[in-house]
């Protein structure tokens, strides 16, 4: 894919820089720094039970997941996380912690970040949305049987699955 010069819109052409091969403008000097995504998510639990999401959309359309999502620009992570619990969900949620931060290299929309948090349901129904083919709350029995989207979802669960004392793990 071609990507051209954000300051004078010449097409950039890839040169070592800093040690790395990067994108370069030959008209003006401008790098091109691939950076990180962004995204954040919710990690919620009903008496014993964990929330998650299966997907309605691509990538990992019909795989399971943590309500999460790309970061806007104009948000703080953990505002992120509260908007895409609602997004997802139907939920309005309270953050009760930062569980940890995980990276993904496996998302075919770009590496990134997700900052995960705990969160308590404050109000609303659990519903399902266009972004969401169904969603529940699931015991470590049921859990172990399902296919996740993608490594980070993966290990998120697993973490969750080893605070409930499950010695098995699932896989993406």
């Amino acid at each position: 894919m071609n990507h051209f010069c954000l300051k004078c819109g010449t097409l950039l052409i890839t040169k070592k820089n800093d040690g790395r091969d990067r994108e370069i403008c030959p008209a003006c000097g401008w790098v091109n720094y691939e950076i990180l995504k962004v995204s954040a998510g919710v990690r919620i639990e009903k008496d014993g039970r964990l929330l998650l999401v299966q997907r309605g959309i691509h990538p990992w359309k019909g795989l399971w997941y943590l309500p999460a999502g790309f970061v806007e620009v104009d948000e703080e992570p953990y505002q992120g996380a509260i908007r895409e619990a609602f997004e997802e969900t139907g939920l309005q949620v309270k953050l009760t912690k930062l569980v940890d931060v995980y990276t993904y290299t496996d998302d075919p929309r770009g590496n990134g970040i997700v900052v995960l948090y705990d969160a308590e349901i404050e109000s609303g129904e659990l519903r399902l949305t266009p972004e969401t083919m169904d969603a529940g709350f699931y015991s470590v029995d049921e859990i172990l049987n399902m296919k996740f989207a993608g490594l980070t979802v993966t290990k998120e669960v697993n973490d969750w699955l080893h605070l409930k004392g499950c010695e098995k793990e699932v896989q993406a």
